[in-house]
């Protein structure tokens, strides 16, 4: 599973050209971890963020949720850019789920209660490198700041 998506993220030939839906909750995890690391620091609530997303979008314990972002940093470090998570998402999770990982995204980075110019460019791009527009990422933006409290 992890090896079948860290050959991908290094441009390496796959059997198969599907994501299998592990990997593809691989690739979720990571980009939350890249979400995380955007504003140069990942810290404790972010991390807990990431695993309270992963076990409800999931249904996982609280111990595989840990182990699914711990699967996510492991890819995270592997990958140089977000760009190969997004279009492996892309083709891997129907359009009309992808603004949930972008609700998910934004979960993690309003876990540490600050927001940075840099984190909202991050988020605007991953919006439009999941194919959806601005006003989908604006209500799931919405979304996570209702979820937060």
């Amino acid at each position: 599973m992890l090896a079948d998506l860290l050959k991908r993220l290094k441009g390496m030939p796959e059997e198969g050209g599907a994501l299998a839906p592990e990997d593809q909750r691989i690739a979720v995890a990571a980009l939350l971890v890249i979400a995380a690391h955007a504003d140069h620091d990942y810290a404790e609530a972010e991390r807990a963020q990431i695993d309270r997303v992963l076990s409800e979008r999931y249904g996982l314990s609280a111990d595989a949720a840990a182990a699914l972002r711990a699967q996510g940093e492991t890819a995270e470090a592997a990958s140089s850019d977000m760009y190969k998570f997004t279009s492996l998402i892309k083709a891997g999770i129907p359009y009309e789920e992808r603004a949930t990982v972008i609700e998910a995204l934004w979960r993690v980075m309003l876990a540490d209660a600050e927001r940075e110019k840099h984190e909202d460019a991050m988020m605007r791009r991953v919006t439009d490198l999941l194919g959806l527009d601005p006003r989908e990422g604006a209500e799931a933006r919405r979304k996570a700041q209702a979820a937060l409290g």
